[in-house]
């Protein structure tokens, strides 16, 4: 099998070039292409190193999976030409995930969504799919009927620059020198936030109604993962002073009376779903445990005495694997094996 990854040199590139070898997507051919800007850079992979191309269509000539990590405008203007040379795409951007013609895709949840043949599959948005893992197998069994989401977002998420950002911030402030914000909100943004020793209630651009488009993003693919297009959920995403791993608080009500310890026991058998909850020990999902791990991991909880049928949980993932790279390949994994 022939395998490309466009968008190569980022960081959810990388990652996807990696999760291939170590997930053990079986493939005969790599192809690592990115725009004009990298093109020509090496990249070291588990079969050595590999010269980027740049990506054209003529790229796609031959390729079975084109995985896309390089942005939505990318993705719109290269993958339904990588589709027409009879590739399978996996797209990370946001660019066709609420397409209805699409699927919205995280294997362990919806993987009878895809058609065979040629076409695209949109890998959803990290903290949505963090949230989902343990989510899901709860609505298979006692049905989701209300969700609240608050996120607690590391700076990868916006870029290597904000992880940069942490880091500089980080030493200028204990070394009492001025700090100067330059990328979180986001690095367009027309202020900036200081995120070290803070936290920023501001993921992606602010829309009219007084929620951000991450926030909405939630909203939607939930609902479209889940196919429950009516169901009640609300979220609030903010950036915290982490490097990796995003950390969310779900509060669910559920539609049958689902008893914590049956909740427990079916998350400890549900497929990449890790339950470490046992407070007594001081045990329950932390970033750092999380970070470089493809399971997400799900602790603290407990009922919710002001709701019927409520409950709380606390969701732990690496946002740049299993809310990314991981997912994607598992996705190919799920359709050749």
């Amino acid at each position: 099998m022939n395998v490309a990854v466009v968008g190569a040199t980022g960081a959810v590139g990388r990652e996807i070039t990696s999760a291939v070898f170590r997930l053990g997507l079986k493939i005969d051919r790599l192809v690592l292409m990115s725009s004009e800007r990298s093109a020509g850079k090496i990249v070291d992979t588990p079969i050595g190193e590999v010269a980027v191309e740049l990506a054209e269509p003529k790229r796609f000539e031959g390729m079975d999976v084109v995985f896309f990590a390089a942005g939505a405008a990318v993705s719109r203007e290269l993958a339904p030409q990588a589709v027409a040379k009879g590739a399978v795409v996996i797209d990370n951007s946001s660019a066709f995930r609420m397409d209805p013609n699409v699927p919205l895709v995280v294997p362990e949840i919806n993987i009878d969504a895809v058609k065979p043949g040629p076409g695209i599959i949109a890998n959803p948005n990290c903290s949505t799919i963090i949230a989902l893992m343990p989510v899901a197998p709860i609505h298979r069994r006692w049905g989701v009927k209300r969700m609240i989401v608050s996120t607690y977002q590391a700076v990868s998420g916006a870029g290597w620059a904000a992880m940069q950002a942490l880091t500089e911030e980080t030493k200028a402030a204990l070394e009492g020198a001025e700090v100067v914000p330059t990328v979180i909100p986001y690095k367009a943004a027309e202020v900036h936030h200081q995120i070290a020793f803070n936290v920023v209630p501001h993921v992606d651009v602010f829309l009219p109604d007084g929620y951000t488009k991450e926030e909405h993003k939630m909203v939607d693919e939930c609902r479209k993962i889940l196919n429950e297009p009516d169901l009640k959920i609300s979220a609030t995403t903010v950036r915290v002073p982490v490097y990796r791993s995003h950390s969310e608080s779900i509060n669910i009500e559920t539609s049958e009376h689902a008893p914590l310890d049956e909740v427990r026991a079916l998350l400890e058998q549900s497929p990449g779903v890790k339950v470490v909850d046992d407070p007594g020990r001081f045990r329950y999902p932390m970033p750092l445990e999380a970070s470089g791990t493809d399971d997400v991991y799900v602790g603290r909880l407990r009922v919710d005495p002001s709701s019927p049928n409520s409950m709380w949980l606390w969701v732990v993932g690496d946002q740049l694997l299993k809310g990314a790279a991981t997912n994607a390949v598992q996705i190919a994994l799920g359709l050749f094996g």
